[in-house]
């Protein structure tokens, strides 16, 4: 007889996996692979360059158009430096929550639809369920597309996407979209006393890291777009998370580095952001070029993720609101593949059990009656596509 699990207990076996980001992923992938063989279910992988990473797609039931894909990743956040009561890579229970890393971001959701696996091969569907599990979501949603582009071509379209992530089940309709970025300052280093002969990366890093504080005043101080006007801030941010360089305090500095994270509600593209932003580091280069040549700046992209845009009458919205009832306006501020599944044409909502509170902390929870309330909607997608 193939395995069968609770969703608990599926959890459990998915919370064991230490999926970091920076490591490879293919220990639970090839797990969620064996345990749907068992079922006859196949899985196709798809790999990143390097052979360490692979997404995870597969089909239940008849190849027909009009079923539904349950998205969501198996890649989770870095434990490093967070204090934890209990070992994080090992699911406790205590006081009706699950605790773990990645129990609620986006595991839960992962361990619900696979734990559901033998129900879904019992009920006859008449419209397949699709699985689409990726990589390296947390780091810019880098594996998805990869994973998409072999469903679109592959697969019968499904009526619907529903990634999970943590939503305490409500249907979420939109979010931003964001960019990501790496800055390298490369300038010449000289006494401090005789700047004016060379290039401080620093200064320099700091004249860019204006443009960016100017361009959030900017943002912030317009009327939002309508569309825009739902979103927490409704406007778009500008955040430089890491910042470091130079190696004195009277020497100009060599080197600069720092990260740009920008996001940007519907109305917007992140690509225009990143454009502006490389367009104006190219003057800046071409400033400190004509005062030592072998300066630079190299602005080197991390991601490109596009936002989910509230549909009208969305297939995917209409079905996850019969099923949930909630008929409230959602929208979220974080990002997910959800805009990448619009991006090719699929009707997307973003629906999931959990507290996007939760997700990246110490203590990392997800309630057992969120869990429980997870189960019950993927029991109802079963049903309705039977």
């Amino acid at each position: 007889m193939p395995e069968t699990y609770t969703a608990q207990e599926m959890l459990a076996k998915l919370v064991a996996f230490d999926s970091v980001s920076a490591k490879s992923n293919l220990p639970v992938i090839e797990f969620i692979r064996d345990y749907l063989a068992g079922w006859g279910i196949e899985s196709t992988l798809v790999p990143d360059e390097t052979g360490r990473k692979a997404n995870l797609y597969a089909q239940i039931g008849p190849d027909v158009a009009g079923g539904v894909v349950l998205s969501g990743h198996t890649d989770v956040v870095p434990v490093t430096g967070q204090a934890w009561d209990n070992d994080p890579f090992v699911l406790t229970e205590k006081d009706g929550k699950l605790y773990g890393r990645g129990s609620c971001d986006m595991k839960g959701f992962l361990a619900i639809a696979l734990s559901l696996v033998p129900e879904m091969v019992a009920a006859g569907l008449k419209y397949p369920i699709q699985f689409a599990f990726s990589y390296d979501e947390e780091v810019g949603c880098i594996g998805a597309p990869f994973m998409i582009a072999e469903m679109v071509e592959k697969l019968p379209r499904a009526r619907a996407v529903i990634v999970g992530e943590p939503s305490m089940m409500q249907v979420v309709t939109g979010h931003k979209g964001a960019s990501g970025f790496t800055v390298h300052v490369h300038g010449f280093e000289i006494h401090s006393s005789l700047m004016h002969e060379g290039v401080s990366a620093t200064m320099t890093a700091a004249r860019l890291v204006e443009w960016l504080r100017q361009r959030f005043e900017e943002e912030k101080a317009k009327t939002p777009d309508p569309l825009d006007a739902i979103f927490e801030p409704p406007f778009t941010t500008f955040h430089v998370g890491i910042l470091k360089g130079g190696t004195a305090s009277n020497i100009t500095a060599k080197d600069a580095f720092f990260t740009v994270d920008i996001r940007c509600p519907p109305s917007q593209d992140p690509q225009y952001w990143q454009d502006r932003f490389t367009e104006y580091a190219a003057e800046v280069e071409a400033e400190i070029q004509a005062i030592r040549p072998e300066a630079s700046i190299r602005v080197v992209p991390r991601s490109i993720n596009p936002p989910l845009k509230p549909e009208s009458d969305g297939a995917a919205e209409v079905f996850a609101r019969q099923i949930t009832g909630d008929n409230a306006t959602h929208v979220v501020s974080y990002g997910t593949e959800a805009g990448q599944f619009q991006r090719e044409g699929y009707s997307v909502v973003v629906c999931g059990p959990g507290d996007i509170a939760q997700a990246h902390q110490p203590n990392e929870f997800i309630e057992v009656s969120q869990l429980g309330a997870g189960v019950t909607f993927i029991r109802n997608v079963i049903e309705r596509l039977s």
